[in-house]
């Protein structure tokens, strides 16, 4: 292991280097031309020099939908040989995302740059560090001679950052076939792995009433926004923080002149949970909220977007694995729960046992404070080179 880890640590200027290289590939999820030549970087990184079980990979680009809308950049698909014992066994699931928050242009205003040894610039946190590790860690096992004792089946997708809409049918598929999975989702702030994660979910609430002139005949009107603005308030009431259950107005719209009294109005609320029957319920209650004017109409749509990723039995077992490893590196790993939800959670929903936060440390993921430690990028690569090997 420590030859591992040695090995990896002489190879950090290139590390840093490749990772300048991928922050400075502005890749909006918006923007499917750079999502594109983000992904063909990532995989000309992964194949560059290629030996043994790499020399064998089969890279695939998979295109979403075709009325997809807005348009997706295409997801990358690499099926590595194992070579070990449970080669024709279940693969190991790896994960990660080409797309970034960021519009196109951000880089003039956040470059690329190294202060001591961290790094900052547009997505070098979630997940540029991510993928970098990812490339590095198969390398090694590479120009090693050592080798994934499983097959192994890497998924890069273009559209993480906004729900992975393109992308869930392929890694929802390859999870089920799936021996488990890793995730290079940024770690916690301390470093540690994510063994939870909330479920998300997204809900739609329209309300219609009545319009009528505000000034000569207000009363008969029924005010859209007033009765939505009550329905807000009674579904705010349902959250409950010290469950982690939460519920957020994020978007508002409603009327047509500040003279009328407005017909229509609606609302998109977030909705985040720790285990799905928490959210089953909140759905439930949510959807028996009424107006408080008899004669107003009001409908929901959505639902859970994503479920939650639990600490069950499977990914406590993977966590252990990691820290044992860990421990091998001088590294004691911690394990938390994350708000925000992955691909992750899309694995967990399919029974898959899961680890994510794989990624290197460091923090302000989706700000402008966004910044990666250098230090830690061959200790993670370690890390997973050695999962990826012993599973």
């Amino acid at each position: 292991m420590r030859g591992l880890l040695s090995w990896l640590r002489e190879r950090s200027p290139e590390m840093e280097a490749m990772l300048g290289r991928f922050v400075r590939i502005e890749s909006s999820s918006d923007d499917p031309a750079g999502v594109a030549r983000m992904g063909r970087a990532a995989v000309a990184a992964l194949t560059d020099g290629a030996r043994g079980s790499l020399r064998r990979a089969q890279v695939s680009w998979v295109s979403g939908p075709e009325d997809a809308d807005p348009p997706r950049g295409p997801h990358a698909l690499v099926r590595i040989p194992g070579a070990g014992p449970e080669s024709g066994k279940r693969p190991v699931l790896l994960l990660g995302h080409l797309d970034t928050v960021w519009p196109s242009g951000t880089l003039g205003e956040l470059p690329w740059r190294v202060e001591g040894r961290t790094a900052r610039g547009p997505g070098v946190f979630d997940m540029k560090a991510g993928l970098v590790q990812t490339v590095w860690a198969l390398r090694a096992l590479d120009r090693l001679g050592r080798a994934p004792r499983r097959p192994v089946r890497l998924i890069w997708n273009s559209d993480e950052e906004v729900g992975s809409g393109t992308s869930r049918g392929l890694i929802e598929g390859e999870a089920r076939k799936a021996f488990a999975a890793l995730v290079m989702e940024p770690s916690l702030p301390d470093g540690g792995v994510k063994t939870r994660r909330k479920g998300v979910g997204l809900m739609r609430v329209r309300v219609r009433g009545r319009a009528a002139h505000a000034g000569l005949e207000p009363e008969r009107g029924i005010n859209a926004i007033t009765e939505l603005s009550g329905v807000l308030l009674e579904a705010a009431a349902l959250a409950a923080p010290e469950e982690g259950t939460t519920v957020s107005a994020g978007l508002v719209r409603g009327g047509s002149a500040t003279n009328v009294v407005p017909a229509e109005a609606e609302a998109w609320l977030d909705l985040r949970v720790m285990d799905p029957v928490r959210g089953e319920r909140l759905l439930a209650r949510l959807r028996a909220l009424r107006p408080r004017h008899p004669e107003a109409r009001i409908r929901w749509s959505g639902g859970m977007n994503r479920g939650p990723l639990t600490r069950s039995e499977g990914v406590i077992g993977l966590y252990r694995i990691a820290r044992e490893i860990a421990a091998g590196l001088d590294w004691d790993l911690g394990e938390g729960s994350a708000g925000g939800a992955s691909d992750g959670n899309l694995v967990a929903a399919v029974g898959t046992p899961v680890l994510d936060g794989l990624g290197p440390g460091g923090d302000g993921a989706h700000a402008r404070r966004e910044h990666v430690q250098l230090d830690d990028l061959p200790r993670r690569a370690a890390l997973l080179a050695r999962l990826v090997e012993t599973l």
